[in-house]
């Protein structure tokens, strides 16, 4: 029997590790930012449609690992595989980087260029109530799922990596490798190519009208139905590049169900920056990668989810509209 003292000594491990938390202080954050700047690509796909269509669209994980798959199949095609690291010219890399993002963006984006066609339009077309869109999204999520299955079973494409991570500087105790640096560089550039482009351009005026009265901006010479599909597709392409970014990180590479929690993550993220809102999709997308970071630092790796899900909660009760957005029901791009 253990006596009331030995019990206390082996429960005298405490529950919130603050050693570790201050000791990775700067790593856990270089690392949040790192999977926070992926979060906020896949988010801007997600506040793009809610935008516009007022539609959670829980299937753009699936447009996401779409990107993944395409990834690992154009470096696999240029005859790389798995395993150490190869030695490559800098003009190499960086071309071969390129033609994969090239590559990702446009099967995410034709992804979601049909998923819309398909899935969505119709219940537009017919006027369904907006639970409809709901089940629908997410049936068109598992059957996106089920064919990635279909086609390449349940174990993943073990990822192929073609960067040879090197420190480049130090920020405290942590090191910054090259790969982080591209990561988070690429994707506030993307971000900014995207917020450039809805508030900038003339296609972009035309989202913002449609978000904003569909009825008044097709009055006005708006082809609601062309905004819709580019939404969508502008939404898988920015998807299709935080895919390439997801399997230059990760190293068990694509699998057929990787996007879910990821996607509901970057949704998370979209909620907690203030969904309608890209600078709301970016902000909330690199806070939610830190403190994930720092919540498993303090409570253990097998809370780090559950970190993320409870700061999202707790930003729902405290302030319903997100860090920048508004209320949801009002939420425009």
């Amino acid at each position: 029997m253990i006596s009331s003292a030995q019990y206390l000594a082996q429960d005298s491990e405490p529950w919130i590790n603050t050693d570790t938390f201050i000791n990775l202080f700067w790593a856990n954050t270089i690392g949040g930012l790192e999977y926070g700047s992926i979060y906020a690509l896949v988010a801007l796909g997600y506040t793009l449609v809610y935008g516009v269509l007022k539609l959670l669209n829980f299937a753009h994980s699936e447009v996401f690992i779409y990107g993944a798959y395409a990834t690992w199949f154009t470096f696999f095609l240029l005859g790389f595989r798995p395993g150490p690291t190869p030695e490559l010219p800098v003009g190499e890399l960086i071309a071969y980087l390129v033609l994969a993002v090239i590559v990702a963006m446009l099967v995410s984006g034709t992804t979601a260029l049909v998923l819309e066609r398909v899935a969505y339009r119709p219940l537009r077309n017919r006027g369904a109530p907006r639970l409809a869109f709901l089940i629908t999204a997410i049936g068109a999520s598992l059957i996106l799922q089920q064919i990635l299955f279909l086609w390449r079973g349940s174990n993943p494409e073990q990822a192929i990596r073609l960067l040879r991570p090197e420190t480049l500087f130090n920020v405290g105790s942590a090191s910054v490798q090259n790969l982080t640096v591209i990561i988070v560089v690429a994707s506030v550039l993307m971000w900014i190519v995207a917020d450039t482009f809805v508030n900038r351009t003339r296609f972009g005026r035309g989202i913002r009208a449609v978000a904003q009265d569909p009825d008044t901006a097709m009055l006005m010479g708006v082809n609601k139905e062309r905004i819709i599909m580019l939404t969508f597709v502008v939404g898988g392409l920015l998807a299709g590049a935080a895919a390439v970014f997801y399997m230059m990180k990760i190293p068990q590479g694509a699998q057929y169900n990787g996007g879910f929690l990821l996607g509901l993550k970057a949704f998370a993220a979209a909620v907690l920056g203030g969904i309608g809102n890209l600078r709301g999709a970016l902000l909330g997308g690199l806070l939610l990668g830190i403190i994930e970071n720092h919540g498993q630092a303090l409570f253990g790796g097998e809370w780090r989810d559950v970190v993320a899900f409870v700061v999202l909660v707790l930003v729902l009760m405290f302030r319903p509209t997100g860090i920048l957005g508004e209320s949801l029901g009002k939420a425009r791009v």
